[in-house]
């Protein structure tokens, strides 16, 4: 199994910025790619950022620019740097990892965080 446990999430200001983490818990799995989703009240979830195993990323529009993704992977951990920041950047953020079993390619499956909260204020 995969646990991935979100931290970093908390109230900052119109401009500010934030780190947050998303430390993996995956004991005898390979992760694949780990990216960074959000919620906001009303809203449905959307992609944020994306790392691929290579170090490959991709961006939402609406953060190109002030956001970047990283990996740690020796210690299988995600980070996102967000920098001046929004209030419409507020939401729930989830940490998502694709994980498999060494030489199980195929049998990969989708792992999520409960969530992390960032809100800013105007």
């Amino acid at each position: 199994q995969v646990h991935l446990e979100e931290s970093g999430g908390r109230l900052v200001q119109f401009g500010g910025s934030l780190r947050l983490s998303c430390a993996a818990s995956a004991r005898d799995f390979v992760i694949d790619r780990m990216a960074w989703y959000r919620q906001a009240p009303g809203k449905e979830r959307e992609l944020v950022a994306l790392i691929q195993e290579s170090g490959s990323t991709t961006y939402a529009d609406s953060v190109k620019g002030r956001f970047t993704i990283s990996k740690d992977n020796a210690r299988n951990t995600a980070y996102l740097d967000m920098n001046n920041l929004r209030p419409e950047d507020t939401a729930d953020y989830y940490c998502f990892a694709v994980a498999y079993e060494p030489g199980w390619y195929q049998n990969r499956r989708n792992y999520w965080g409960r969530g992390t909260q960032v809100i800013v204020s105007a």
